[in-house]
């Protein structure tokens, strides 16, 4: 157990020490949409220093790690490509004027600390994962684990890319974003990256008391949906366009579904 708490806390001052150095230069650039790029990373540390220091079964740490790293390095490239050369991101920008002079350390906690500490608590099975030392074998949770966290990344990956290429069209500008994966879900990306997580949950329900982890996946799903993901954007960037309210009333807002008529 005294092995388990030391890993933890490591790791939770490790994502704590990444993203106070992000706060540090969102303070020189006046822009703290570095955090979004710094999202996907602190998983990939947090996930690297746990394989280097837990004693758990090698290919199921390696497993893990190889999930966090390709999902987390696409993560963070996809993210710092679509945000170079762009101002602040506008749900960023509207606390920034909401809070006026004091949002340079209002955001060091509103946006940095505690997105270090829902890194740290929704890497839990990741670490928890690494660290048990059964089973010695492949089991069949691990293999469906795996099948479901591919099913989400390449869902994530795809819809990204879908979205990028329509925003790049200048003839799409105005015009709402609703083909191939678009016209299933109004954020098939949010809801592939649910899907890592679950697979990632999946693999370690392998390991004995696995079960408890349900917080990372459970609170990823949640935050999607109801805080930073589904409900925030569509309150705020597109509640006042009709042609999306439309997109709304015939479109899944999440799980990939058959549009209504």
């Amino acid at each position: 157990m005294d092995v388990f708490v030391d890993i933890f806390l490591v790791n939770l001052a490790a994502a704590t020490g990444l993203m106070g150095a992000g706060w540090v230069f969102s303070l020189a650039k006046k822009n703290v949409t570095i955090a979004d790029s710094l999202w996907g990373l602190g998983f990939v540390l947090i996930a690297w220093l746990t394989f280097f220091r837990a004693d758990g079964v090698l290919f199921r740490k390696a497993m893990i790690v190889a999930m966090v790293t390709i999902w987390g390095l696409r993560l963070f490239i996809h993210l710092s490509v679509r945000n170079r050369g762009k101002g602040e991101d506008p749900r960023y920008a509207a606390w920034r004027a909401q809070h006026g002079n004091s949002f340079w350390w209002v955001s060091l906690y509103k946006v940095f600390l505690v997105q270090a500490l829902f890194q740290w608590t929704i890497a839990l099975g990741v670490q928890y994962g690494q660290v048990a030392a059964t089973p010695a074998a492949l089991t069949w949770t691990d293999c469906l684990g795996v099948a479901i966290w591919t099913a989400g990344i390449l869902i994530e990956s795809a819809a990204d890319w879908q979205l990028a290429r329509f925003l790049a069209d200048p003839a799409n500008r105005g015009k709402i974003m609703n083909r191939y994966l678009w016209k299933y879900s109004r954020h098939p990306n949010y809801f592939g990256e649910s899907l890592i997580w679950w697979g990632l949950f999946v693999v370690v329900l392998s390991v004995p008391w696995g079960a408890w982890t349900i917080i990372s996946p459970a609170l990823i799903t949640f935050t999607l949906l109801r805080l930073t993901g589904v409900t925030l954007m569509e309150q705020t960037i597109f509640k006042d366009n009709p042609d999306y309210q439309e997109y709304v009333r015939k479109t899944s807002s999440f799980i990939l579904w058959f549009p209504k008529k």
